[in-house]
């Protein structure tokens, strides 16, 4: 890690077109000749970030050689189809056919390019059979790809711009310890006060290549330096003091967020106290896709994880009392060194999954839920069924008492949950507003807790349609996600004889050998979540591990399994953690790694008191 501020002339950073034509991996093997003689005839320009190098059903004229930078290829459907970068080639096909373009090509960073006109290129091609089948097998090769219909691999985000909220944001310190959070993954640069128009883009390519992130930090105004920051980034990190009112963001960053290709997330720094209700205030100011607080040295690896897609998400079913599974899973997870950069669930997962988001411990996870399910039935506040069997106000109170008034945006370790809107039909994600108004609305059992109503739409548990909410994980892209299923094996079964069924005064009480027959609440909690159990197979696919506690014989009201189904959690996560050492670990910070890391913030302030 080091500061980067090399001022070379752009005239010496230019590569030689035919220095470019040799880089190229699709034209090794062409003799020096057929290069030398492509050389003479390009035409070497610059296209900045966003513009389009061709559009779809457009003529073609030539082939383009990417020299540095990033393309992106864009057809029908919305995202990238692919992206070509330095020395890949793009508009071989349409040229070869002699037809138009098939797909909309778009610089993604600034990018330097050779144009290779036509008439040039037949000529080459006809006295060069090495030349001819280069392009052939770039083309066949294409052509696979396209035809698998596979969507492209995510691309790894390794390049991130730092944007202060002004010039009294002080992101020194975060952006020393981010970038020393990187260098645990590999190998990071911080890039600072490089004068913008002192480099081409063959120098940002250099940077790049020769490390594995790159961050850079821009100036708080929308100077050439911002612009160009801006231009090279996957991910822009919009850092504000959280304290502090939002303030008006740079244009040239507003510019670069309206690109496709760039994620735009908020960082609100803490460096005194956590300021509740600070996201909810710039959330409103900051059109972002997520969030991320930054107190410690903790939020700060969290959030080095979450943007390089290496965090690890967890997520937690509906099932009941044996939800408490949940809580050895945790543990072992905890006990191994595994993070959880995220957390969500349905119903008694999400009420285990907020726990987690709280950063409470293993023993006052255990303490807060026995004292709200084991201590107390949380649905014995009977009331005629009208709307359900229960008045559910017991559950607000019991809720409300252990998750306080705390908002889903200002914890720190991300967290959603998702209720069923019978409104709609579809599976609602809760993101922002109280944790114990989500929570409500996702455990509302229907017949058992009334429904939560929001607006015109009626809230119910969310295991009737996503009992494993795997989906909404991935489709935050944390990079590892893990799935605990306790609903989905034979908690539910009836123990009598149908010729022995009872009268309906003794439906509710015991049999003779001590089990307790089924009742209202067991069939009504388990048809709630067999709906959202038939999808599980496909939600079960995009998870990287499944554990599924084996808890036959712990029924869906047993809430006096705690212990029991935490037990049969944590070991069950323990054994599957054994194998899989691709999973994340949390690494120890070296007191060597804290001393660079105090002496490039020193730096840093240096320049800003310069500048």
């Amino acid at each position: 890690m080091a500061l980067h501020e090399e001022r070379t002339p752009a005239t010496e950073q230019t590569r030689r077109p035919v220095d470019c034509l040799r880089a190229c991996s699709v034209l090794t093997g062409i003799d020096a000749a057929a290069l030398d003689r492509l050389a003479e005839v390009a035409v070497c320009f610059c296209l900045p970030a966003g513009a389009v190098l061709f559009e779809r059903g457009s003529r073609s004229d030539g082939i383009f050689l990417v020299a540095n930078g990033l393309l992106g290829v864009r057809r029908e459907a919305p995202g990238w189809a692919a992206q070509i970068g330095a020395g890949g080639l793009a508009g071989e096909v349409a040229w070869l056919l002699g037809g138009q373009h098939g797909a909309e090509v778009v610089a993604v960073r600034d990018s330097e390019l050779l144009f290779l006109p036509g008439p040039a290129l037949t000529t080459i091609a006809a006295g060069s059979a090495a030349f001819s089948l280069a392009l052939a097998r770039l083309c066949a090769e294409r052509l696979a790809t396209t035809q698998a219909l596979r969507p492209p691999p995510v691309r790894t985000a390794r390049i991130f711009t730092i944007v202060p909220n002004g010039p009294e944001t002080d992101v020194a310190q975060f952006a020393t310890d981010f970038v020393e959070s990187l260098n645990q993954m590999g190998r990071a640069l911080l890039v600072w006060d490089v004068r913008a128009n002192a480099h081409t883009s063959d120098w940002f390519q250099r940077i790049e290549a020769s490390h594995d992130y790159v961050v850079y930090l821009s100036d708080p105004t929308s100077s050439a330096w911002t612009r160009q920051c801006c231009r090279q980034a996957d991910v822009l990190l919009l850092a504000g003091t959280a304290r502090d009112a939002p303030g008006p963001w740079p244009a040239a960053m507003s510019e670069a967020a309206a690109r496709p290709s760039i994620r735009s997330e908020l960082v609100l720094l803490h460096p005194e106290s956590f300021e509740s209700g600070a996201a909810t205030r710039w959330l409103a100011a900051t059109d972002v896709q997520s969030h991320h607080h930054v107190a410690d040295a903790e939020d700060i690896a969290r959030l080095a994880r979450l943007v390089t897609h290496r965090g690890v998400g967890l997520v937690l079913s509906g099932g009941g009392a044996r939800g408490f599974a949940h809580l050895g899973v945790i543990r072992a997870l905890r006990e191994a060194g595994v993070p959880i950069d995220c957390v969500g669930g349905t119903s008694i997962g999400s009420i285990i999954a907020a726990g987690a988001a709280m950063q409470w411990t293993d023993a006052e996870m255990l303490l807060r839920y026995r004292r709200a399910f084991v201590d107390t039935n949380p649905v014995d506040d009977y009331a005629f069924p009208f709307v359900a069997l229960t008045r559910g106000h017991k559950v607000s109170r019991l809720l409300q008492r252990e998750f306080g008034s705390g908002l889903i945006e200002d914890l720190r370790v991300p967290f959603f949950c998702v209720s069923a809107n019978l409104t709609t039909g579809l599976a609602l994600e809760h993101r922002r507003g109280p944790v114990w108004e989500a929570l409500r609305a996702s455990a509302a059992i229907p017949g058992v807790l009334p429904p939560v109503l929001r607006g015109e739409d009626v809230l119910v548990d969310g295991a009737a349609i996503a009992n494993l909410p795997i989906r909404f994980m991935h489709d935050r892209v944390p990079g590892f996600i893990i799935g605990s299923d306790v609903g989905g094996d034979r908690s539910f079964t009836a123990d009598y004889e149908a010729a022995d069924q009872p009268p309906f005064w003794r439906w509710f009480a015991r049999r003779r050998d001590g089990r307790r027959r089924i009742n209202i609440f067991q069939i009504l909690m388990r048809s709630g979540m067999v709906g959202g159990e038939s999808l599980l197979a496909a939600q079960r696919e995009l998870a990287d591990l499944i554990l599924k506690p084996p808890l036959t014989g712990i029924d869906l009201l047993n809430w006096h399994a705690l212990e029991r189904a935490a037990e049969l959690g944590y070991v069950c996560a323990r054994e599957a953690l054994q194998g899989r050492p691709d999973l994340p670990r949390i690494a120890a910070r070296s007191p060597a790694a804290s001393s660079a890391g105090n002496s490039l913030c020193a730096a840093l302030e240096r320049r800003r008191r310069q500048s």
